[in-house]
């Protein structure tokens, strides 16, 4: 079953970025995706199955407002 993700999650990954943090938040979704690092901002773009390999959680998840 695929992990599904929208934009503006943060999302904890497996391994630490340099900076030292492991937090990302997930800025464009697709066949890549990209994600930002929450620690020192830098910007990312993985292929969607790396990148659902190397997620170990979701963090927390941005809320959406629906004007229905």
């Amino acid at each position: 079953m695929p992990k599904t993700f929208n934009l503006g999650d943060i999302v904890q990954m497996k391994k630490q970025h340099p900076c030292g943090s492991y937090n990302w938040e997930v800025i464009r979704l697709g066949a890549d995706i990209k994600i930002k690092c929450t620690g020192c901002g830098r910007i990312v773009m993985l292929p969607r199955s790396k990148f659902e390999k190397e997620v170990k959680k979701v963090v927390s998840t941005k809320e959406v407002m629906d004007d229905n």
